[in-house]
């Protein structure tokens, strides 16, 4: 049977477990084919890059893009800090209904999730975040079942976008050099997150870090140079009037010499004076380069006080909420992504298309949700009218389905069945009675003895009844029609007498 994904695109399975988009020593592939970006960076080089990038080359932005997180240390760190806000949530699966079938589906999800490989799979999905997209590709182990997958990253400069739309990622492949070639269907995840609308090429966070990262940097470099030239105090040499010139030509060797060796020879009779500066020239270079770092921060984490010097706590716990809103939009795209390209493959090929599938969730779990929902079913459900699945509530609080077969919080423990076993010729043992025990369990006997004869009449008079009616109808009439006329006077009255004993009894035996 040929199986098609989302899109009507028939699956090659007979490829599913071969790499397709490994990297090789020569070819379109290798990553020998990218030079450095950042040792000659310049504005004019930038605008052009960036130019080439939106209308469909982005080799170059994205080899900048590579640079950025290993030669600005802001910009790693605060980049860092938004995709581990994302890649630590945990990964919540919940069943499309309670029917077994959906059942099973989430767990099996669930233990897809649990193999190894899984955190460096969402780790590096996430690298679409500074780069505009990402792609990681799935080799399916066919040898069992069910198929699963490995995972291995591929270097986005191996892939472009069709030159119609940029908006269909294509493999650079030797089959066809110009435009690349389809991905096919169930092999790759690709990521795309939607930081602003238009092609995912332009939606990267370098490039809009870019500008500031290149202008950060001639801002440094100047203060480097600043510091190199007006760092060390100035040395100034002094001889008396009619000194020899090889005597002059030692002090300004001497003097041009403290610089690096700290030691010099002079003559006698001659002064070197060293002039300590005031460096108030390094504040601009300094402040702007701040400036830049906290304007990336806002690009990057919407907010400044969780990544540079905030004011106060409380405007700080105000600047993190804004950062865990952008890590709950990173999430829910992430989980859009791994529900499209990950969960509906898996159980497509295990187990076939169906209609509804898991539901895949990257959250916070917090605690005092358990403690509202657990008050809110327990008022809401017993009055009726709404109706709670029960796999969703254990979804909610991260809870898998038990086995049939499980030992679960609340079960009664195991009845003891070892005396259904014994020999009918084994000795039985026979319990042994307290004074007081013994004459209760008396009276249950005798007065079980003494209702048999009451109860038997009530029960021959029930007979008669019945036995006189056609159908079942009419018996239940005639029923109907007796009650309060059977005569069971001598049955209540043993009754009577039976509770007046037994409370008799206890009076009698309470101290």
């Amino acid at each position: 049977m040929t199986l098609y994904d989302a899109y009507g695109h028939p699956i090659q399975k007979q490829i599913l477990d071969k790499p397709l988009a490994a990297p090789s020593l020569s070819g379109v592939r290798s990553l020998w084919n990218y030079s450095y970006i950042t040792g000659g960076l310049t504005p004019q080089r930038l605008a052009t890059l960036l130019r080439a990038a939106a209308e469909g080359d982005a080799d170059a932005q994205l080899t900048l893009a590579e640079e950025m997180e290993e030669k600005d240390l802001h910009y790693a760190s605060v980049l860092g800090t938004r995709k581990r806000a994302v890649a630590r949530l945990p990964i919540v699966v919940e069943a499309a209904s309670d029917s077994a079938d959906d059942v099973k589906m989430a767990d099996e999800v669930r233990a897809l999730f649990k193999r190894p490989g899984t955190k460096a799979m969402i780790e590096g999905c996430l690298d679409g975040l500074g780069k505009g997209y990402s792609v990681v590709e799935m080799i399916w182990d066919k040898s069992r079942l069910p198929w699963r997958p490995t995972y291995t990253w591929r270097d986005p400069r191996f892939f472009q976008y069709d030159r119609e739309t940029l908006t269909q990622l294509r493999l650079k492949d030797e089959a066809d050099l110009l435009n690349g070639i389809p991905l096919p269907p169930y092999k790759f995840i690709v990521h795309e997150p939607r930081l602003k609308m238009g092609i995912p090429l332009r939606n990267g966070l370098a490039r809009l870090a870019a500008w500031t990262y290149c202008f950060k940097n001639f801002t440094v470099k100047d203060w480097v140079a600043f510091c190199e030239v007006f760092g060390m105090p100035l040395r100034v040499g002094k001889y008396r009037p009619g000194e020899t010139e090889d005597n002059i030509n030692i002090l300004k060797s001497a003097v041009a010499n403290l610089g690096s060796d700290a030691a010099a020879v002079i003559p006698e009779g001659m002064l070197i004076e060293f002039i300590q500066q005031k460096m108030s020239g390094e504040l601009p270079f300094e402040r702007i380069a701040d400036w830049f770092d906290r304007q990336m921060s806002k690009a990057i984490l919407g907010q400044t006080m969780t990544a540079d010097n905030g004011s106060s706590q409380s405007q700080a716990t105000v600047h993190n909420e804004v950062r865990e809103d952008l890590r709950d939009a990173d999430a829910e795209q992430l989980a859009e992504t791994l529900l499209r390209d990950l969960v509906i493959p898996y159980i497509n090929l295990n187990w076939g298309p169906r209609e509804n599938y898991p539901q895949l969730f990257l959250r916070e779990p917090k605690a005092e949700d358990i403690t509202v929902m657990a008050e809110a079913l327990a008022k809401l459900v017993p009055l009726g009218g709404i109706r709670v699945e029960a796999s969703q509530v254990l979804d909610r609080l991260g809870f898998a389905d038990a086995a049939s077969d499980a030992v679960c919080l609340g079960d009664k423990p195991p009845v003891n069945d070892s005396a259904k076993n014994t020999a009918l010729n084994r000795e039985q043992v026979t319990p042994q009675f307290t004074p007081v025990q013994q004459s209760i369990e008396n009276l249950k006997a005798a007065a079980i003895d003494a209702a048999a004869g009451p109860l038997q009449e009530m029960v021959s008079q029930v007979k008669e009844i019945i036995a006189g009616a056609a159908t079942f109808e009419e018996a239940l009439a005639r029923l109907d029609d007796a009650y309060g006329t059977v005569e069971a006077r001598a049955l209540a009255d043993l009754l009577a007498q039976s509770m007046f004993m037994a409370q008799l009894a206890g009076r009698i035996n309470t101290p």
